[in-house]
Parts: structure tokens; sequence; C-alpha cells
């Protein structure tokens, strides 16, 4: 009896790889959901962009200790590292984010007048489900150029 021998196959140049759409889908969303978590965590801590709180539903602001500000100080926290975790490990990171996502559009469902942002994060929601499966595909694999 033979055994076979398991080959490698040959490596991708990096022009190869960013040829392939999928890859390219993988390295669009990836860029967007490390860059955006990090810079409207970041905000939170600022609230130059809008005034964060506000976006905060009464029935949460009962429940967390502290301001409604102190809250987004926490929910900044988590975006940014949210952020950390789709740039070093996007398998990961995708659930996170569409994870985090989901609580956001719960939180905006129930604040009257908030339903067209809540809508606008479903889409994310589905874009960061989008990156998970990608990195699926895609992260890890080693790229030559």
């Amino acid at each position: 009896m033979t055994s076979a021998t398991a080959t490698t196959p040959p490596a991708v140049s990096r022009r190869a790889a960013f040829a392939d759409p999928g890859y390219q889908a993988f390295v669009i969303l990836r860029i967007g959901f490390t860059v955006a978590p990090i810079l409207f965590g970041l905000d939170k801590f600022a609230n130059l962009l809008v005034d964060w709180p506000v976006y905060l539903a009464p029935w949460i602001d009962d429940v967390v200790p502290g301001s409604a500000q102190a809250a987004m100080y926490a929910v900044g926290a988590i975006e940014v590292l949210a952020g950390l975790a789709v740039a070093f490990a996007p398998r990961f990171g995708g659930w996170l984010v569409s994870g985090w996502l989901a609580g956001i559009i719960v939180n905006l469902l129930t604040i009257p007048g908030y339903y067209d942002i809540a809508l606008r994060d479903f889409g994310l929601l589905l874009g960061a489900v989008a990156l998970a499966r990608l990195a699926q595909r895609y992260h890890g694999e080693r790229r030559s150029g």
C-alpha cells in the first residue's frame, strides 16, 4: 500500500488575491468595520458628531448605573474594542459587531422616532454578518506577493 503525499497549493500572489471579488469585499468590510466602530466609540467621549446620550433609551438609562453620558463612555469603550477585534480577529469580530448592532437596534426600536436609524443599523448588522462569513473563507490564508 502506498501513501499519497499531500501537496500544498502554490502561493497566491498579492495581485491575484486582490483580483478576487470575494477577497475585495472581505477587505472593504474589514476596514469599514474596524474604522467605524473605533471612530464612533472614541466620539462617545467627545460628542463631536452628535449628542450620544439622546440615543440611549430611557428604560436602559434607568437600568444602568450612573448618567446616560457615563453609559456612553462604556458603550464607546466596547465599540473601540469591537473595532480592534475586527482588525485582529475578523471571524470573531464580525460576530461581535453583529451582536452589538442587534443590541443597538433593540435600544433604538424602543425610542419613538428612531426607527429609521434602527433600519440603517440592521443593514450594518447584515454587513457585519457578511464580514464574519467572508472571514471564515479569507482570514488566515497566507498571501505572498
